[in-house]
């Protein structure tokens, strides 16, 4: 749900209301009688004026918030069989200012890379426009090729609102998005809101429809402010960003198969032993297809080992995805990531995220025989982490 542009503090908008004052003639009759009809105006203000009708006083009317869950299983939000694809832009939305834990590497080394865990820094909201009223804005590229059409587009939001502060819930199901060269939108949650707390971690996940809104500012730099997580430092640490999935259609790209899937799920802490699977069905991809994976994750951490995910093609082959930066066992490792490699401009373009994961995995090798199913199955990291978003691109056929 989008609403129409101004402050950033409230939901609706309004217009001035723009009226015309009478002259009143300098006669002391026509003052007197000005002056009685003003008399009776303000004491029966249910009379009705005969010169015109009243004008109506618009009233804002709250916005409810979203419902919430503590687990949202994942579930189809998209899918169709198009000549184009999927893009995706995503960033985290806060990261280290300074080291707390004695054997901590550098901030500024870490945000080039470094390994390094949330947990042990005072994190700080990332900040890249110049708006005193807005916090922890960050802004990535979207790659819609020129000519395309956008067919569908999701915001995904989320991340921790415990640590060193604790932010109210009631903010989970709002942002402020703009447009490349644009203003900021508010845009507001219009699905339930996974929302889970522990006693170390206040976590969630909201989204919303913005398919609109893409279709107008297409492709560019987009910035994605206010999102509600906090800042400072505990033992589970601080995270969050956004990532922004759009299919688009465009006549001159193959024929393939898209896919977007979504949930709230969290594996609990134990190596390996929590698993969550997905199965994506009735594909008809011929031997040496192409395709790709994308996948959103909070609080991975990187070093923290037994985190996975593989594929199993129509329930016999299984063939892990990783790639240089996600090792098979800690593909949830703070990383912003196409096969591997930086594939958008980001700002900030930190390299290690610090609890925010928005990776893309080449699904090629596991398309090699062909597939009519392919499941995905997640593991979790030795403390826990959450998944939010899956996303699958295939070659298909008709």
């Amino acid at each position: 749900m989008i609403s129409c542009p101004g402050s950033a503090k409230v939901h609706s908008c309004f217009l001035p209301l723009i009226g015309n004052g009478d002259r009143v003639m300098a006669s002391s009759g026509r003052i007197l009688a000005a002056l009685g009809l003003l008399s009776c105006l303000a004491l029966s203000v249910n009379v009705p004026a005969a010169a015109a009708a009243p004008v109506p006083v618009p009233v804002p009317v709250p916005v409810p918030a979203p419902k919430e869950a503590v687990r949202i299983p994942f579930t189809q939000r998209y899918q169709a069989v198009q000549h184009g694809g999927l893009v995706r832009a995503s960033n985290s939305s806060i990261s280290c200012r300074r080291e707390v834990a004695p054997r901590a590497e550098p901030c500024a080394d870490v945000k080039k890379g470094a390994a390094g865990v949330n947990s042990d820094f005072e994190m700080f909201y990332s900040e890249v426009d110049d708006n005193p009223d807005t916090y922890n804005s960050t802004r990535a590229e979207l790659k819609v090729p020129q000519g395309a059409k956008v067919s569908y587009a999701r915001l995904y939001w989320g991340g921790n609102l415990r640590v060193g502060e604790q932010k109210p819930p009631r903010d989970n199901g709002r942002v402020l998005v703009a447009e490349p060269g644009g203003a900021y939108k508010e845009v507001l949650a219009d699905t339930v809101v996974g929302h889970k707390s522990d006693t170390g971690s206040d976590a969630y996940q909201a989204s919303a429809d913005v398919t609109p809104l893409v279709r107008t500012g297409g492709a560019g730099m987009w910035t994605v402010a206010q999102l509600n997580i906090a800042m400072g430092h505990s033992e589970v640490g601080a995270w969050g960003g956004w990532t922004l999935v759009v299919a688009y259609e465009h006549p001159r790209e193959p024929l393939r198969r898209v896919s977007l899937w979504d949930g709230f799920e969290g594996l609990a802490a134990g190596a390996g032993q929590a698993v969550e699977t997905v199965e994506v069905a009735g594909l008809r991809t011929r031997p040496g297809s192409r395709g790709k994976a994308g996948v959103v994750g909070y609080d991975g951490d990187r070093g923290t080992l037994g985190d996975s995910l593989s594929v199993t093609i129509d329930g016999s082959r299984r063939v892990s995805l990783s790639d240089g930066k996600n090792p098979f066992n800690d593909v949830m490792n703070s990383t912003i990531t196409e096969f591997g490699h930086n594939a958008f401009v980001r700002q900030p373009d930190h390299m290690n995220n610090l609890g925010y994961d928005a990776d893309v995995f080449d699904l090629t090798p596991a398309l090699s025989d062909g597939a009519r199913s392919l499941s995905f199955r997640f593991t979790g990291e030795s403390q826990g982490h959450f998944l939010g978003v899956l996303f699958v691109q295939t070659d298909a056929r008709r």
